[in-house]
């Protein structure tokens, strides 16, 4: 798969599957815009690793919740090459416990980040995309969406709700050759596991098809399909990497 010549803004691209999106589709070709909300010192490196193997990145300091984000990432990435063509909202944050002890500012900082977040970017990238009948969204998601998940129904009403809004947002613009897809992972080896006890930890393992959890780089592939020419007629799915969790119960 080829992206020479195309342009990527990515959110959440300093660390974990946001890295290694950023990486995969700047060695085939792409230039790449990400943003990085805190991790200055992980964005630089995800920045190096690009540059190192001869790709073409830039980083942005942002925060996906803040209503002028979006538009400031389209903005960035029109003004330095004059078009976009894909977009992947990796940008998460997850907390663990139990309901009864979620805070309303828990609860609000993962909503905002998880599922407005996307409505900020998406919004923005939709008037360019539309512009030139081409686009490619791609919005990551979790198997909590589908299965919920102790500790964490803030995460799972927000994964939830960006699978549903990926579903709404590809009917609408599937007329101008835009393809909207998310993909659902399930244990993976990012930050965002390690806030998960290690008896929980323990347990989805034990359920998961291949006995393992998953690579950043594994979802990368899924999202740099999605994001292809080959993926054309695809569009309003929900595509699972979770090395067959799924098919446990």
């Amino acid at each position: 798969m080829d992206f020479t010549g195309q342009v990527a803004i990515i959110t959440g691209g300093s660390r974990g599957i946001g890295r290694a999106v950023v990486c995969d589709l700047a060695r085939r070709g792409a230039k790449v815009l990400f943003c990085y909300r805190e991790r200055g010192e992980a964005a630089a490196e995800t920045l190096a690793i690009v540059h190192n193997a001869g790709g073409v990145a830039e980083a942005v300091q942002a925060d996906v919740s803040d209503p002028t984000t979006g538009t400031a990432l389209v903005q960035a990435a029109l003004e330095r090459w004059g078009r976009l063509d894909i977009l992947v909202n990796c940008a998460g944050h997850v907390g663990y416990g139990p309901m009864e002890d979620m805070s309303t500012a828990r609860w609000r900082n993962v909503i905002a980040t998880n599922l407005t977040g996307v409505y900020h970017t998406c919004r923005a990238a939709l008037r360019p995309m539309m512009q030139r009948r081409y686009g490619r969204i791609i919005n990551l998601s979790a198997l909590h969406a589908s299965g919920g998940f102790p500790g964490q129904a803030d995460y799972s009403a927000a994964t939830a709700g960006v699978q549903g809004f990926t579903r709404s947002l590809a009917r609408e613009a599937a007329a101008w050759s835009i393809t909207v897809n998310s993909v659902a992972p399930g244990f993976v080896e990012t930050e965002m596991l390690d806030v998960i006890p290690g008896e929980i930890r323990a347990w989805g393992e034990g359920i998961i098809a291949m006995r393992r959890t998953g690579r950043p780089e594994e979802v990368a592939a899924a999202v740099v399909f999605l994001a292809s020419s080959m993926a054309s007629y695809i569009t309003g799915h929900t595509l699972a990497v979770d090395g067959g969790w799924r098919m446990a119960g």
